[in-house]
């Protein structure tokens, strides 16, 4: 598992609407298995890298995205 990885992975996952980070985070997780950390591990490492993206610019957000049930993603330049 590389970083580069999980980035296009978390890409993969976002879409052009809002989506919750919690259901971006679950269908990371779920699309790379075994290649992640189990349990709480997983799922903050993947929480770390939407954070670089968000501040990269590549994905948008809306809300405290530390929050993950209550704010959500999507694709950067996305504009619906």
């Amino acid at each position: 598992m590389s970083a580069p990885q999980i980035d296009e992975a978390i890409l993969n996952a976002a879409e052009e609407r809002w989506i919750k980070v919690a259901m971006v985070i679950a269908r990371v997780v779920d699309a790379m298995g075994s290649d992640l950390p189990t349990g709480d591990e997983g799922c903050q490492l993947v929480s770390r890298h939407i954070e670089g993206l968000v501040h990269n610019g590549r994905l948008a957000a809306q809300g405290n995205i530390k929050n993950w049930r209550f704010s959500e993603i999507r694709r950067a330049g996305d504009d619906l």
